[in-house]
C-alpha cells in the first residue's frame, strides 16, 4: 500500500496509507454501508446530482468526532434537500445509527467503511497504524469532482468548518 502522508494523533506521528486524492480529480467510486432496517449500501453514484460533503472521522464514540458531526448537522440544516451530507467512519452502521438517534442528527447521514476499508485506501485516509480513518473533509461537485479537501494534520483537532462550508455553498 502506498503512503500518502504523515499526520499526528495526540502528537505521535502516524502514516496515512492509500492513494492520494487531489482537488480537481474525479472522486473514486466507493461502497459504504449504513443501517436502515438492516444494512444498506451507499455508493458515489447514489450521491451524484447534488454537491456532496464527506465529513470523515475516526470514530463517532470520541468527543472531537461527535463535535464535528453535530456541528456539520447544525450548519447544513438550511441546505437540506439541495446537497448530500455524509459522515464516514469505520464504526459499525448500527453504532452510527444509535449515535444519530441519541444526538438528533438529521441533516447529515452516516456511512461506514468497516467492511472493506476500500474508501480509506482509495481516498488516502487510512491511518496505517490504527486502521481507522483520519479526520478529513471532502467536498464534491454534483458530478463527483473533488472541489475541496482538508486532511486535519492533528487528528484530535477539528477541521476548518468555514472553508468546507464555503466550498460546499459555492458548488450549490
Amino acid at each position: 500500500m502506498s503512503q500518502t502522508g504523515v499526520i499526528t494523533f495526540k502528537g505521535n506521528p502516524m502514516t496515512l496509507a492509500g492513494a492520494a486524492l487531489a482537488v480537481g480529480s474525479k472522486a473514486p467510486a466507493f461502497e459504504l454501508h449504513y443501517a436502515d432496517a438492516g444494512i444498506k449500501t451507499l455508493t458515489l453514484e447514489d450521491l451524484k446530482g447534488k454537491p456532496t460533503i464527506l465529513s470523515v472521522v475516526p470514530s463517532l464514540d470520541t468527543p472531537t468526532c461527535a463535535t464535528q458531526t453535530k456541528k456539520f448537522n447544525q450548519e447544513l440544516g438550511a441546505m437540506a434537500g439541495s446537497i448530500n451530507a455524509v459522515t464516514v467512519s469505520r464504526d459499525l452502521p448500527f453504532a452510527q445509527a444509535r449515535f444519530c438517534g441519541a444526538e438528533d442528527i438529521k441533516s447529515i447521514r452516516t456511512a461506514s467503511d468497516y467492511q472493506t476499508h476500500k474508501f480509506g485506501e482509495d481516498y488516502g485516509l487510512t491511518i496505517e497504524e490504527l486502521k481507522l480513518l483520519t479526520r478529513a473533509v471532502i467536498v464534491l461537485d454534483s458530478a463527483g469532482t473533488v472541489l475541496y479537501k482538508e486532511v486535519v494534520s492533528e487528528v484530535t483537532q477539528e477541521p476548518n468548518y468555514a472553508k468546507a462550508l464555503e466550498a460546499l455553498k459555492s458548488a450549490s
